[in-house]
This record gives C-alpha cells, structure tokens and sequence, in this order.
C-alpha cells in the first residue's frame, strides 16, 4: 500500500467519523484531493486507491498534469479552487468539470462565452470572502446578489450555479474558523430560499488543518491536500 493510499484511507476514516460525530447522515461529504504541486505520479497513486475527484489552483499546471494522467485512460473529476484569470478560463473550461473559486460578474461572463465555445456544461461555485487573510472571494453581498441574479435570469446557459466556497482565516482561533463556515451556510440557506429554482447543494469548506469543524458546520466538499499527498516541494 502507497503512502498516499494510507492517508487516504486516514483522512476517510476522520471525515466519517466527524459526520458521525455531527449526527450527519454517512457519505454525504465529498473528498476533493488538492494534488497542487505534486507530479501526475501522485495522482494516479490516488486513483489506484479509489479517489476520483481532484482539486487545482494553477491552470497550466492542471492542465499538463491531468492531460498526462488521462492519456493513461483514467477520468478522474477535476475543479478548479484557486483564484482565476479571465484569460486562464478557456483552458480552465476544457480542463474542469467546475470552477469552484467564482468571485466576479466578469469571471462569468468570460466562462459562458469558453463554454459556449465548446458546447459544454460546467459547474461553478461562487467564492465568498469570510477570513482576513484570504483576498479571494466576493467581498460585498451587492456583487454576489448580482452575479446571483444573472444566472437565476438564464444570462449564462452553459454555467450551473452548485452551490457556495470559503477559505476560512488562517488562524488558531476554531471559534473564527467555526464563524467563517457558519457565514457561508446562513449565505446558503439565504439564497436557498430567494432563489428556489438554481441548485445550492454544495458547500465547499474545510481544509487539512479545520475540515472537521467544516464538517460539523454542513460542508458537502473538504479540499485536503497536505493530509494526503504530504508537505509540498
């Protein structure tokens, strides 16, 4: 068994114990695997041990990577999390199956007019702004509602709104951790109720340090990477 198949099955064994431990039903979080920063090897490693859905920041990266893992004749899933340029959106489309770190109006439009390209689908996740640190994410309610709105109108056919993602702030502190996640599930269960008819199913929060407070506080997607693949190079 590889190394990165032990931590897989560790980082499974504390994820279904911490929906246990929230009374939440088995199965209902979803491993996204961070492989940013380490070879396509690493990655068919993951696959070999039953992971199928990968996250990203670089584009250029991803997209050699994940090209090389698919000429092997593996499909794993592939989002996108790190902050996006809009000239980095058309490979981004082609390489993605969503785009989970959407945090502007003219983001959008630039991933409607890519996937129209292509006649493709592709899955967003709309990026809120809960922790200092962090500079990615909307920062005010006024843009997100907008951007919101436009997608309930049908402004971008090819794009399917999914749901909402977070960074919480880099801190010791679990009870601004916890905060951070509970900002973005009282956003959800806002927009939920205004925008009956697009799907807010996902929430993406929760990293290797504080996926378990995510859990506890309703994240369906933990983007874990060190956890898994160990440190960086």
């Amino acid at each position: 068994m590889s190394e990165i198949a032990k931590n897989l099955k560790n980082v499974l064994e504390k994820i279904h114990n911490a929906e246990k431990k929230s009374g939440r039903k088995e199965n209902p979080v979803k491993l996204l695997a961070v492989s940013k920063f380490h070879p396509a090897q690493s990655v068919l490693a993951a696959i070999e041990a039953g992971q199928t859905l990968f996250g990203e920041n670089r584009i250029q990266e991803a997209s050699a990577k994940f090209d090389a893992v698919r000429s092997q004749g593996f499909s794993p899933e592939l989002h996108i999390i790190g902050s996006l340029q809009r000239n980095k959106a058309k490979e981004a489309v082609r390489i993605a199956s969503c785009i989970e770190s959407v945090d502007r109006i003219e983001l959008l439009e630039e991933i409607e007019k890519q996937a129209s390209k292509i006649e493709k689908n592709i899955d967003v996740l709309f990026e809120l702004h809960t922790g200092e640190e962090s500079k990615a994410g909307f920062t005010s309610e006024e843009a997100l509602e907008e951007a919101v709105s436009r997608c309930a109108r049908g402004d971008f056919p090819h794009i399917e709104v999914k749901g909402f993602m977070t960074m919480a702030p880099f801190t010791d502190d679990k009870n601004l951790i916890r905060e951070s996640f509970v900002t973005l599930r009282n956003l959800r269960e806002k927009y939920q109720k205004k925008y009956p008819d697009l799907d807010f199913s996902e929430l993406s929060m929760g990293m290797s340090g504080d996926y378990e407070i995510a859990i506890e506080e309703g994240a369906t997607i933990v983007r874990i990477g060190t956890a898994i693949f160990g440190e960086r190079n």
